[in-house]
Formats: C-alpha cells, structure tokens, sequence
C-alpha cells in the first residue's frame, strides 16, 4: 500500500460518493452478473490487480462459473456470452480505452440494441465508476486481502 492509511479513511466523502453510486447501480435493476463482467473487464485492461481481485472474487460468490470468467479477457472469441453480455463488454472496452476504442454513434446504437436507454445509462455509470476505481487501486495499490507482501 502506498499510502499510510486506506485511502477510504483518507477521504472518507470522497469514499461515501463513491458508494452511492455503488447503491444507485444495485438497485438500478442491471443484472448483477453482468456488472460482475463489466468490472472484471475493465480491471482486466487497466491492470488493476486489487480490483480484478475483488470483482472476479465476487463474481464467483455470486455464481459466476468460472470458465466464463476465465473467458471474459477473450470474449471476442469465447462462445459462452450472450449477445446483451456481447454489447456490455464492446461498451466497457470503448470506454475504458478511450483513445484507442471509438464510443461512437455505431457501437452506441448497437448497443442501445440490447439496453434501453435508463439501463444503457446505468451500464455507463457502472463503466464509469469501475474506472475511476481502478484509477484508486492502479495508483495507491491496496494491499491484496490475504496477500502479505
């Protein structure tokens, strides 16, 4: 850990945005499998390993098999995602790697195909926030639960 404290005791309302937003995607009716996804994906491509930890971890509690799991770095290829799961990935990817995925007007009504417009929102809200906290864990590494350094 590179800080001196976990940065949630470091700024605590920093910490208590974060949740709401966690609470506002719990309840805003997206499947929690496919949020599952969404994080371990773009924890995959920020190399977060705290929250792929965390995310595939949960994924797993919440009955995700694993070889799907392992497959969601190679969902392009891997037969086991439904189209909608197809859509939330391509989603995730455009933007995570803003500069090298376009998030445009094509890959949006593509997606809009299997998301109406509040879940389409949410999913992006959901994008967002997984970002932002990998963007914590890249750059304060947590220690790993269980993992003594």
């Amino acid at each position: 850990m590179r800080t001196s404290k976990p940065h949630p005791e470091l700024a605590p309302k920093g910490y208590q945005g974060f949740l709401q937003v966690v609470r506002h995607l719990h309840g805003s009716g997206l499947d929690h499998g496919l949020l599952h996804l969404v994080e371990v994906r773009a924890s995959q491509l920020n190399g977060c390993a705290f929250c792929l930890d965390m995310h595939a971890t949960a994924a797993l509690e919440g009955g995700e098999p694993p070889r799907r799991l392992n497959l969601v770095a190679t969902w392009h290829e891997a037969p086991v995602f439904t189209p909608r799961e197809r859509a939330a990935l391509a989603w995730t990817e455009a933007l995570t790697e803003l500069g090298r995925h376009e998030a445009d007007d094509a890959l949006y009504a593509a997606t809009r195909e299997h998301f109406t417009e509040q879940e389409l929102v949410d999913l992006t809200y959901a994008i967002a926030l997984i970002n932002a906290w990998n963007r914590l864990g890249v750059g304060l590494q947590p220690d790993l639960p269980g993992v003594s350094a």
